[in-house]
């Protein structure tokens, strides 16, 4: 009676009751929003081919695909994280767990498919002839190709193809005491696989912690860095290392020294042009960056010291590098690390030489996409240095424009830096170029500057369009006509005879493949018809395929070209046929 009586005086004094709620957390302390949601698109990218990789190791590796299956469980626990997690240092711990869940996949796809490609073959192959003694540089080694033909090859507009090493040799050095691991490929792509790694937790660690996620993704995400690490790419050891180089790199030699941190990042850049020939691209473009900024910190004499300093270090460390193969093999070494640029390899890729691949009959002038690729280079070049407050933020991403123009314009050439992308983009913003020196000659000053510095820049853009038009106006220098085909059984061809007239004013050695699709098929044999064909003169081939037949796709509206390469000059011919058992 006493409780009943007391209990309204009780509420009237308290209130009513109401349920507990946890306190607040600290407006400061909260994750920004774009913060999650950064961290929720890493997570999201780790789907991305994992599907796969676990159908595949499902079949055989079972201790593998239950530990892709506890990813999954974690990429789906970091996406309820990422959106209600109340702490920014609870979501930077989240960050790291979605980095460990992406090094894990990484490691698990590695297990599965770690045969390499032509690259990751011919560094394991490097890598054993070094610890045998032999040569390494100008050896072909055609048995790596006919034992592995889901190999992918390089052909040469002359016919052959590309069987030697032509890298710089940081990854046969660091492949070499790898050797132990198995046959094949396998020493080469733990490299690179390992590489990668190393290079996404460095970006990773070296990012502000709001963006780390960003690292994750970019480099781990998505699934196509790791696949060229898988295969065996030298660019990606080539890209770790100048993870170190391109973050901050505005501030490199600030106030005049390098200390020895400036002389590590300079020694980084170094080994990453003896790992691979992209980052040759970038320097240039970093190293006028650097000189920009410190000239207007310091004025023209210290900056070009700071530049020099940086340059020595980069060249000792690479000489350092080479010093073994620049002893025992000069000539050929110089020939094999210059082989990308000079091997002739055919076209190739995603850029404009598509208009002479896929959408002409060819082109008699396709040197002249080599020309507009270098003219352009140089254009950027000047650009940057023109304008370094506007431009000085996208100066690792100013040197792959230039592989759209190339003869050799897939797509690895642009993505495979992409790392450093970010990398500048976090680090390196505008402000940091704001007091960056940009020279203005009399003719770009004045009170018509900008219409001035318009023009200059159309100007210095005007030569590689040119070449770029040039290339792609080309006319086929050969006329082809399928006269006869002969197949052992419907949709096998074994020989084709063609009547081939040149219409160009000189003489032309022509070599023929068929391709069904993107890239191409390895050379035809020419049983019967000239090495070279005369200007203004038909004449009849026999061509065999490369193996027993020759098989039609059975897929309706399949495409099949018909190439002819030629070099000296370089240039393309092709038709579309329609083969017997060729479905419309």
């Amino acid at each position: 009676m006493h409780l009943a009586e007391t209990a309204p005086d009780v509420a009237a004094k308290t209130g009513p009751l109401r349920p507990r709620t946890p306190a607040a957390v600290p407006e400061a302390d909260a994750p920004a929003q774009w913060h999650r949601v950064l961290t929720l698109l890493a997570t999201v990218s780790l789907f991305i081919g994992t599907r796969a990789v676990w159908t595949q190791a499902a079949s055989h590796r079972l201790v593998v695909a239950a530990v892709i299956s506890l990813c999954y469980l974690s990429i789906l626990v970091s996406g309820v994280l990422a959106l209600t997690v109340r702490r920014t240092r609870s979501l930077a711990r989240l960050d790291l767990c979605v980095l460990v869940t992406a090094v894990t996949l990484t490691l698990c796809t590695f297990a599965l498919n770690h045969a390499g490609g032509d690259e990751g073959v011919l560094t394991a192959q490097a890598a054993r002839e070094l610890v045998a003694g032999h040569p390494v540089y100008g050896q072909p080694w055609p048995w790596l190709f006919q034992h592995n033909p889901d190999v992918a090859l390089t052909p040469t507009m002359n016919g052959g193809y590309d069987l030697t090493y032509g890298y710089p040799p940081l990854a046969l050095l660091l492949t070499a005491p790898l050797l132990w691991l198995g046959h094949g490929a396998l020493a080469a792509t733990a490299v690179t696989t390992g590489a990668l790694l190393v290079g996404a937790v460095t970006l990773w660690r070296l990012l502000p912690v709001p963006w780390r996620s960003a690292a994750t993704m970019a480099c781990l995400g998505f699934g196509f860095l790791p696949s060229y690490a898988r295969l065996g790419y030298p660019a990606i050891l080539g890209l770790a290392l100048l993870v170190p180089v391109v973050v901050h790199w505005p501030r490199i030699g600030a106030g005049g020294r390098l200390g020895w941190g400036g002389l590590a990042r300079a020694a980084c850049l170094g080994a990453a042009c003896a790992a691979q020939q992209l980052p040759w691209f970038l320097v240039p473009f970093l190293l006028a960056g650097i000189y920009a900024v410190r000239r207007g910190e310091l004025g023209a004499r210290p900056a070009a010291g700071v530049v020099l300093r940086i340059a020595g270090t980069a060249v000792t460390v690479w000489l350092l590098i080479n010093t073994y193969f620049v002893v025992s093999e000069p000539r050929t070494w110089t020939a094999g690390v210059a082989l990308p640029l000079t091997q002739n390899a055919t076209i190739h890729g995603q850029g404009l030489v598509g208009v002479a691949l896929y959408y002409t009959a060819g082109s008699d002038r396709l040197a002249w996409y080599s020309h507009a690729s270098v003219l352009l280079t140089g254009a950027l070049l000047a650009l940057l240095v023109l304008f370094v407050r506007r431009l000085g933020p996208a100066a690792t991403v100013l040197p792959w424009c230039a592989f759209f123009l190339a003869t050799r314009s897939q797509d690895g050439y642009y993505l495979l830096m992409t790392p450093l992308w970010l990398a500048a983009a976090v680090t390196a913003p505008a402000a940091s170029f704001a007091g960056a020196w940009q020279p203005r000659p009399r003719f770009l000053s004045g009170p018509r500057r900008r219409p001035a510095l318009v023009a200059a820049a159309g100007l210095l853009l005007v030569p590689a369009l040119a070449s770029a038009a040039v290339a792609a106006t080309g006319s086929p220098p050969l006329r082809m006509r399928v006269t006869r085909v002969v197949s052992v059984r419907p949709g096998a061809v074994s020989e084709l005879t063609l009547r081939v007239t040149n219409v160009d004013d000189s003489a032309l050695a022509p070599h023929f493949t068929f391709t069904t699709g993107q890239g191409m098929s390895r050379w035809w044999k020419v049983v019967q018809g000239p090495a070279a064909l005369p200007a203004h003169v038909s004449a009849v081939y026999r061509l065999r395929p490369p193996g027993p037949v020759f098989h039609v796709p059975r897929r309706p509206g399949t495409r099949i070209r018909l190439r002819a390469f030629t070099a000296s000059p370089d240039t393309l011919s092709s038709m579309d046929v329609r083969l017997p058992g060729e479905r419309p």
